[in-house]
């Protein structure tokens, strides 16, 4: 009987497609394993088997398998499920989930590449003692025998001393440490070897970090510490979550240490999700001494070769417990064997996945995961989102442990509001800083203090405005202005990426009075330069740190005293420990509050918590000063009084009479085409046809504040659902009829975006 097999491709199809398995090759089929097939005319994907089977599909022409790559699966049965629950929960294919999860090195796509298998181990070249040389008595004979040959009796010699006779293969060392240590030239190898003295082969190495053995003592805990370990245990015997509201600088990362560590001595693997790439590297330094080899480290600057050893890192069932520290991405390794997942400020916007689908949230499926693996999980925050906090205090689906006193004799900031407005009137600002700011820069300093200043907008200046016709320069791509970047005198679009050069003059109107509007990273910067010519600024924002070694290089600088002054964007505010920091600056708190999102008082509430929690976390007090013309304003009044939640009892009582979450569930729908009259006929259509199954739930078609990005029109719906109604009837049925729009010969072009629980 002819067998067939089921192979999902990492394509936004919904189906998996059913292809001959040639009798040769049916021996070696594998569900969960990878095969090459064709699709189209020469195309080529590298694919999954989900199904082998014998029965023949209803297609004309059933094509062949071309190769199986696998003798194992590289797609386990927990992460088969996992994957097809993510499809259906946000809304997407089993292959846009597979696209996402499996490292590109472990699917080529093509045609000529197709048939390697994209994945090769690294290796290099070791050198051990040949056949001719077991023993000390073959090595004197060998020695011997070289006495015309000193240069060859030299480096046998030498090599002695760097590995031993009878040094096991697995000890060996490699050929270039050889040449380096013993400085013997390529021709004497390759003679040693001529004469079975040695012997050259081929090792696999790891294109990973290795972290040593580890293994120091567990840090100590604090009292405070130790009773919210004790707690997390207790309430784990009870709740699969637990929520750790813990103060910044309270010493989360201490308890986590000590969790860690019981799960792995248990013989099962943990998940530690972070929310930055470079929190990832700070913490990497705190845990290596523990953990050692036991950690592996996953983020989204991996090359795509040592994401894929990654990934069959932790398939391996054969190996030790692993700690895995990683960013959202880590949440979709191929865990079969998980204990605890931890989720590191839990409450951060970058746990969710924007482009491409699926659009997830780390956090989220983190939960679903960690059930399926029957593991703990724990989520931790100074400043919990409010759906975590409601699910732990009023829902009680989560167990709760507070930690509200920071570690050693640290005391929370001193948090002032300077008033924008009242300072401007009164003539006391020099260019964007009051001179209340200003005195507590220059008191800091002169101690040999450090500071942070916080501006949530990078560039020089936000927009280019004219002069003499107020024309103000916009992407042609987009519905936006261009943002002014001083440093390499050019204006870019931070949504498409179009950069142009400054023009000399107004396309307008001609005049030549092009002014900078508002202010960013760059201007503060520059500012600060002039008004403290004797100190040290530096910046850190996406245009200061392309790289991981360029954001290493300017966190090193400040940790070790040679930055006194440290403008950023939101990277300033994520997690970070300098000792030195006794004020920061929060620079335009405005700009954060007037954002037209139901989440705008919770989020700002957030950044400005996390971003005042760098300051005093040694003995000293800090100070933070925050500059805004809303000083009255309820976010502002609850962040000078550190009153989370007095926040979070406002938010609950606005959410729940407008019903937004945790009251109910929501999808976006964003519509795109580039013409915007077929577009606006097809979101009256989808308009129609969702309101007949979802009457007032539905929200739109609005128009967004960018309707326009890359050359495409956009249309937005929102879509409310109770917690008491049916989510699942409510995707399905959106999902039909997105499919039913999509498939309308009259919308050929027509792109549409869903997001589940968007932030």
């Amino acid at each position: 009987m002819r067998s067939y097999v089921d192979v999902l491709l990492p394509i936004a199809v919904r189906e998996a497609f059913t292809y001959a398995l040639p009798e040769s090759l049916r021996a070696r089929a594998v569900v969960g394993g990878r095969a090459v097939v064709p699709l189209g005319q020469r195309k080529f994907y590298t694919g999954v088997v989900i199904r082998i089977h014998g029965e023949r599909p209803p297609y004309r022409t059933v094509k062949e398998v071309a190769k199986l790559i696998d003798e194992k699966p590289v797609l386990t049965k927990i992460q088969k499920r996992f994957w097809e629950w993510i499809a259906d929960y946000y809304m997407c294919s089993e292959g846009e989930v597979m696209k996402s999860t499996l490292p590109s090195a472990l699917k080529p796509a093509g045609f000529s590449e197709i048939f390697s298998d994209g994945y090769q181990p690294r290796t290099e070249t070791r050198i051990a003692w040949g056949e001719l040389i077991t023993d000390d008595e073959q090595f004197l004979r060998a020695l011997d025998s070289l006495g015309r040959a000193k240069t060859q009796q030299k480096a046998l010699l030498r090599l002695v001393e760097l590995f031993p006779v009878g040094t096991p293969r697995e000890n060996a060392l490699s050929r270039s440490t050889v040449m380096r240590l013993t400085t013997c030239s390529s021709a004497v190898i390759k003679s040693l070897e001529e004469k079975d003295f040695i012997e050259l082969f081929e090792a696999e190495v790891s294109r990973l970090e290795d972290y040593g053995e580890g293994l120091s003592p567990l840090p100590g805990l604090s009292p405070a510490q130790e009773t919210a370990r004790r707690e997390i245990d207790e309430n784990l015997r009870e709740k699969d979550t637990v929520l750790l509201h813990g103060v910044t600088g309270s010493g989360k990362t201490e308890i986590y240490t000590h969790l860690i560590d019981k799960v792995l001595q248990e013989g099962r693997d943990v998940l530690y999700l972070l929310p930055e790439i470079a929190l990832t590297t700070q913490l990497i330094d705190r845990l290596k001494n523990r953990f050692g080899d036991r950690m592996a480290v996953c983020h989204s600057r991996f090359t795509a070769q040592q994401r894929a050893e990654t990934y069959l890192k932790v398939l391996d069932g054969n190996r030790v417990p692993l700690l895995v520290l990683g960013v959202r991405s880590s949440v979709l390794l191929p865990f079969d064997n998980l204990g605890l997942v931890i989720v590191d400020e839990e409450h951060e916007t970058t746990y969710k996945q924007q482009d491409p689908a699926p659009r997830y949230n780390a956090r989220d499926v983190a939960l679903v995961l960690a059930g399926l693996c029957g593991a703990k999980t724990l989520l931790g925050s100074a400043t919990p989102s409010i759906e975590s906090f409601y699910n732990a205090t009023e829902a009680g689906k989560y167990g709760f442990v507070r930690l509200s006193e920071r570690y050693g004799s640290g005391r929370l900031p001193r948090i002032v509001v300077s008033d924008t407005a009242r300072a401007a009137r009164r003539g006391e600002r020099d260019g964007h800083f009051s001179h209340l700011l200003l005195r507590e820069i220059e008191r800091v300093t002169a101690a040999g203090r450090q500071a942070i200043l916080f501006q949530n907008r990078r560039g020089f200046s936000p927009y280019i405005e004219c002069g003499a016709c107020a024309t103000v320069i916009d992407c042609p791509h987009c519905n936006v202005s261009l943002t002014f970047h001083k440093g390499p005198g050019t204006l870019q679009c931070h949504y498409c990426g179009h950069a142009v050069p400054v023009p000399s003059h107004c396309a307008s109107c001609g005049s030549e009075d092009l002014q900078p509007r508002g202010f960013g990273t760059e201007k503060i910067e520059e500012q600060l330069f002039q008004l403290f010519p004797l100190l040290t600024v530096g910046r850190l924002d996406l245009d200061s740190v392309r790289t991981v070694r360029s954001y290493e290089r300017i966190l090193s600088a400040f940790a070790f005293g040679k930055i006194d002054l440290l403008v950023g964007t939101q990277m300033v505010t994520k997690g970070f420990d300098f000792g030195n920091v006794a004020l920061v600056g929060i620079m335009n708190a405005d700009n954060l509050l007037n954002y037209p999102d139901f989440r705008a008082s919770e989020r700002s509430f957030q950044l400005m918590m996390q971003v005042a929690g760098r300051a005093g976390r040694r003995d000293d007090q800090g100070m933070v000063v925050i500059q805004t013309s809303q000083p009255d304003h309820p976010v502002i009044v609850q962040v000078g009084a550190g009153d989370y939640e007095a926040m979070v009892r406002t938010q609950l009582a606005e959410r729940r009479a407008f019903l937004y979450p945790p009251f109910c569930r929501l999808i976006r729908f964003t519509l795109k085409h580039r013409q915007k009259e077929v577009l606006v006929r097809a979101a009256a259509d989808f308009d129609q046809a969702l309101r007949k199954l979802f009457g007032a739930r539905l929200l739109g078609p609005e128009t967004p504040m960018v309707d326009k990005i890359r050359g495409e029109f956009l249309r937005g719906f929102l879509l409310k659902i109770e917690r008491h109604k049916s989510f699942a009837k409510a995707r399905h049925w959106a999902g039909d009829e997105v499919r039913k729009l999509l498939t309308t010969k009259e919308y050929v072009g027509l792109a549409m975006v869903v997001d589940v629980d968007p932030l």
